[in-house]
């Protein structure tokens, strides 16, 4: 007969798991980054392009920071446990999709991002859907307790995501990553400062 897991001993399982997941992606965006500086002459800077890589870097720091939540779930599942490694993986895809394995048939970041920013903006959103759902799992406390900020938060960011899509042209996306860096490093410090 199996025994049962304590809750804290299924959170540190899971909070393994989830570390390592995430570590890729960490490991990938600052390889990619670094880039620039290992081969500056070669390696032209696209500045939407970075932007974007340190946002994505910014999220994860915080997705990680955040995820101790999930120590306040009393039963784990294996569904929970699949979201929560699925919702990990889209920061794996984003950063992949930010630093690719070659970039030998596009000019630069600047054309390998514009010819890729509909898939990078759609694993944006979902990215902000999934957050939802991770938000929901930690209980109804813990999401009341963000407010209803948090969901306009949510709908704002897959919103302009979805329509970075379409929106041709450089200034809205521009526009977007100024707005939604500045609005994610509030975010981190007027709500997640402390872990309590």
């Amino acid at each position: 007969m199996t025994q049962p897991i304590v809750p804290a001993d299924g959170f540190t399982h899971v909070r393994i798991i989830v570390g390592m997941v995430l570590g890729l992606s960490v490991a990938r965006l600052v390889n990619g980054m670094t880039l620039f500086v290992q081969h500056p002459g070669q390696t032209r800077i696209y500045p939407i392009h970075l932007g974007w890589a340190v946002f994505v870097l910014i999220s994860i720091v915080h997705v990680w920071w955040f995820e101790f939540y999930l120590s306040q779930i009393a039963t784990w599942r294996f569904f929970i446990y699949l979201f929560v490694i699925v919702y990990a993986m889209t920061y794996v895809a984003l950063a992949a999709l930010l630093f690719p394995d070659r970039m030998s048939e596009y000019a630069g970041y600047e054309d390998y991002f514009e010819s890729r920013k509909r898939w990078f903006y759609g694993l944006l959103a979902l990215s902000c859907v999934l957050d939802l759902g991770d938000t929901m799992i930690k209980g109804g406390d813990y999401f009341a307790g963000l407010g209803p900020e948090y969901l306009y938060r949510q709908a704002a960011f897959i919103v302009a995501a979805v329509a970075a899509m379409f929106i041709p042209g450089k200034p809205y996306q521009a526009l977007f990553l100024a707005v939604g860096m500045a609005y994610e490093i509030s975010w981190i410090f007027r709500m997640f400062n402390v872990l309590v």
